[in-house]
């Protein structure tokens, strides 16, 4: 099929898009997409009957970081967005108003004592900060600075709420690090969980940080031309482990989110072994990508035009993916973020090769 990013266009009623999470989480409306035949609707709690004993979940334990910070060079403001910390203790961050950072600009943060020297800058607005705390100190300072870095299409005219700092959180959350909450853990309950258990369903996670080019629109009018920001994930050897068990026993890997699929594919062999990972990806998957580890994707729906609605039609089928959308809008799924789920089957020949 063609790479023009318009191939990935829909309409969305701005009136579906979620401003606040199902409540409790797994009463949201989960739509179940098989290769063929009709959509089913259910909701999340019913995820359990959908699964099989043997089957393995895979959920991100990353966890969200207040990584939206009001900074000042001199009198100019600066808005930071952290991206993801650096091997040498930087970090990589996103910045308006980048163009007028030098390196060796020092930045202040009101309310605290904290600097950032910028040692570095690039042509698309990200900056490499190194601050002048780390550890304990460092997350002391982003809870009094920083602020959740909410995605735009959520309104929060006064900033995010205290009811936000609840919502944007998995239950699985572990390891912090993360720019955006990966979402759809967000949908998970103790109760959930209990069922999951009872049914045989196996259940693990893996860390993948996700990074604030997840908000970056797809630029230009080819696919062929977008970079992906880089994201920092581990898959342990035990995890590891796990996961090729499953397989040699003909369960199947169900990925909770699109971030939970890149980290496996991209720690996957041709011949669908997963090896541990430690490292960074910046895996673009999009129609033409043949998968080796994922059988099944659960995800919230995805902006028009983004790299995560072409991931999900590369996973299911870029046909069967644009019925479903249509479908949904149609009954009034509610989207992104806070917004209902699906259930994807993998398509039985995506043929092609990956990026």
């Amino acid at each position: 099929m063609s790479d023009q990013v318009s191939d990935f266009d829909f309409d969305l009623p701005h009136a579906l898009v979620a401003e606040q999470p199902a409540r409790p989480r797994d009463a949201a409306r989960l739509l179940d997409i098989m290769p063929t035949g009709p959509f089913h609707d259910r909701v999340v709690r019913d995820l359990p009957s959908l699964l099989r004993p043997g089957d393995l979940l895979v959920a991100n334990d990353t966890a969200v970081i207040p990584a939206q910070l009001d900074a000042r060079r001199g009198e100019a403001r600066i808005g930071i967005t952290l991206d993801r910390i650096l091997p040498d203790g930087t970090w990589h961050a996103l910045a308006r108003n980048a163009r007028r950072l030098r390196a060796g600009d020092v930045l202040t943060f009101p309310g605290t004592p904290n600097t950032a020297a910028i040692v570095s800058r690039d042509d698309e607005g990200g900056v490499i900060l190194r601050f002048d705390t780390e550890g304990a100190d460092f997350d002391a300072f982003l809870q009094t600075a920083g602020v959740l870095a909410l995605p735009p299409y959520i309104d929060r005219p006064g900033g995010p709420t205290e009811q936000d700092r609840q919502d944007y959180a998995t239950i699985f959350a572990a390891h912090r690090g993360a720019v955006a909450a990966p979402t759809a853990g967000l949908h998970f309950t103790p109760g959930l969980l209990a069922a999951l258990d009872a049914a045989g369903v196996e259940r693990c996670t893996l860390t993948l940080h996700v990074g604030a080019g997840t908000f970056l629109p797809v630029r230009g009018d080819s696919i062929a031309g977008h970079r992906m920001h880089a994201e920092r994930g581990v898959i342990t050897e035990e995890t590891a482990e796990r996961l090729n068990r499953t397989r040699r026993a003909g369960g199947r890997i169900v990925a909770v989110g699109t971030t939970s699929l890149r980290l496996l594919e991209s720690a996957a062999d041709p011949d669908g072994t997963i090896r541990p990972f430690d490292g960074d990806t910046a895996i673009f998957i999009r129609p033409g990508y043949r998968f080796r580890a994922v059988d099944m994707l659960m995800t919230n729906f995805h902006l028009p035009r983004s790299t995560l609605f072409m991931l999900v039609c590369a996973f299911a089928g870029y046909d069967r993916m644009r019925d479903a959308y249509a479908h949904a809008i149609g009954t009034g799924y509610r989207f992104y973020s806070y917004g209902d789920a699906c259930l994807l089957h993998r398509a039985p020949t995506p043929g092609g090769t990956g990026a």
